[in-house]
C-alpha cells in the first residue's frame, strides 16, 4: 500500500536523502527506479567521518585515488584522518598535471592498486571519479567519492565518461556507495570549476527537451518523474548563479546538490538521456579533435555550457522551419555517404573509424528509418514545437 501511494505522489519532490532508499521506487513509467548510492554527506568537517563510513560499508583498508591537485585539496587531510583512526590504507596520486580518463589512466590506477585493500576512495571530481568507478568495477570493491569541486554531474551515476581508442564514450562502471563533500573544500575550487558545474547543469534544458522529442518521434523510453527531478535540480542551480561568483557556501552547495540529483536521475532512468543531449555531443567531438590534433580542450562543463549555447541557436533555427516531405526525401536521396565518411576522417582523424562503425550499426542514415521518422515528424510537428517552447 505504501508503494502504491508512492506511485501516486511520485518521487521528484522528495529531499535528496529520500531518493536514496534501498528498495527504490515503482513508477508509472513501468520501471523500478533505484540507485546504489546509500548516503550523501555534505557539511563542514565531513572528512572526519571517513573512517566511520568506510567501516559502515564493509571496508577495513581503503585504497585512496587522487591527482596532484585533489591530493592537496582533500587527499592529504583524508590520509591524516585515517592515520588518526588507526585505519590502515594505501593510495596512489597521479603525477601528471593533465589527467585524461583513458585506457592508460585506468591501467595506471590498476597497476598501482594494492590488492590487500578492500575499499576504494576517490578524491576529486570528474576524471578521478570516472577512473575510480572503473577501478571499482574491475576490482569488484565498493567505492565512495570525496568531492573536491562541484564541476560535473557524474558523482552519483553508474557510468564513466571515458576515452577509448580516441573516442569519447560512456561506459557502464560502478556507482559510489557514498558521496562526501566539505563546503570549505568545494568553495575553494578554481572558479573555472564552479563555472563548469553550472555549465553542465544548464545543459539539462536541452537534454530534457531532446529526450521528450525522441520519445515523440522514436518512441524512446521516457519518464516524466525523472524529467521532473532533473528540472528540479536545474532550478536549484539556476537560482544559485549569483552567489557562485562570490563563492557563497550555500550557492556552491546548492549547485553541488543539483549535480548529484542529476546523476541520480540518470541512474533512475538507466540511460544518460535525462542529462545529456547534443551539447554533450559537441563536447565529445571537441575532446576527440583535441586528442587527435592537439587543438586543446577545456573542462567538460565549460565545453558543455558552450555546446548548450550552440544547441539553443540550432533550435532557434529549427523553430523557423516548415517541414517539407519532398525536400526532405530529395535531400536523403542526394546524401553522399562516402563524402560524409571522408569528411569525418578529415575532421576527426583516426577516431573517425569507430564513429563510422557506430553510425552504421545504429542505422543512423538508413533511408527506411528516415522515412518512418519523417512521417512522425510531419504529423507531430506542432507537438515538437510545443516541447521546445516548454523546455527551452
Amino acid at each position: 500500500m505504501k508503494q502504491d501511494r508512492m506511485q501516486e505522489t511520485g518521487f521528484s519532490n522528495l529531499p535528496l536523502s529520500g531518493l536514496l532508499r534501498e528498495e527504490g521506487f515503482a513508477c508509472r513509467c513501468g520501471k523500478h527506479h533505484h540507485t546504489d548510492v546509500r548516503e550523501v554527506r555534505i557539511g563542514k568537517g565531513v572528512l572526519r567521518q571517513l573512517p566511520e563510513i568506510v567501516k559502515k560499508y564493509g571496508g577495513t583498508k581503503p585504497f585512496l585515488l587522487s591527482d596532484r591537485n585533489t591530493y592537496a585539496a582533500a587527499g592529504k587531510e583524508a590520509e591524516s584522518v585515517l592515520k588518526e583512526s588507526s585505519m590502515d590504507f594505501m593510495g596512489f596520486s597521479f603525477p601528471r598535471e593533465h589527467l585524461e580518463p583513458d585506457e592508460f589512466s585506468v591501467g595506471q590506477a590498476a597497476i598501482n592498486f594494492d590488492r590487500s585493500c578492500d575499499f576504494i576512495v576517490g578524491i576529486g571530481t570528474g576524471t578521478i571519479n570516472d577512473i575510480s568507478k572503473m577501478l571499482s568495477k574491475v576490482t569488484g570493491l565498493r567505492y565512495l567519492i570525496v568531492g573536491t569541486a562541484p564541476s560535473m554531474d557524474g558523482f552519483a551515476s553508474n557510468t564513466s565518461s571515458m576515452i577509448v581508442n580516441g573516442v569519447k564514450v560512456s561506459l557502464d562502471s560502478a556507482c559510489p556507495v557514498a558521496i562526501l563533500a566539505d563546503p570549505d573544500v568545494v568553495c575553494q575550487a578554481p572558479m573555472k570549476m564552479l563555472q563548469a558545474g553550472l555549465g553542465d547543469m544548464l545543459a539539462k534544458y536541452v537534454s530534457i527537451c531532446e529526450w521528450r522529442i525522441s520519445h515523440r518521434i522514436n518512441g524512446e523510453y521516457y519518464c516524466e518523474e525523472v524529467a521532473a527531478l532533473v528540472r528540479r535540480s536545474l532550478k536549484k542551480c539556476a537560482e544559485s548563479t549569483g552567489g557562485l561568483a562570490d563563492r557563497d557556501p550555500k550557492a556552491v552547495t546548492d549547485v553541488l546538490e543539483g549535480l548529484i540529483l542529476s546523476g541520480i536521475a540518470m541512474g533512475f532512468a538507466g540511460i544518460s538521456r535525462p542529462a545529456s543531449g547534443v551539447e554533450h555531443y559537441f563536447s565529445h567531438v571537441w575532446d576527440m579533435r583535441a586528442l587527435e590534433f592537439h587543438t586543446g580542450s577545456d573542462l567538460h562543463g565549460i565545453q558543455v555550457g558552450i555546446g548548450t549555447i550552440l544547441a539553443l541557436k540550432v533550435y532557434e533555427r529549427i523553430r523557423t522551419i516548415q517541414p517539407d516531405r519532398i525536400k526532405a526525401l530529395e535531400y536523403v536521396n542526394r546524401f553522399d555517404m562516402k563524402r560524409h565518411n571522408a569528411f569525418l576522417k578529415e575532421f576527426l582523424g583516426s577516431s573517425a573509424g569507430s564513429l563510422i562503425l557506430l553510425e552504421k550499426k545504429e542505422g543512423k542514415y538508413d533511408r527506411e528509418k528516415h522515412a518512418k521518422r519523417l512521417d512522425i515528424i510531419l504529423e507531430g510537428w506542432q507537438d515538437i514545437l510545443d516541447i521546445m517552447e516548454e523546455e527551452l
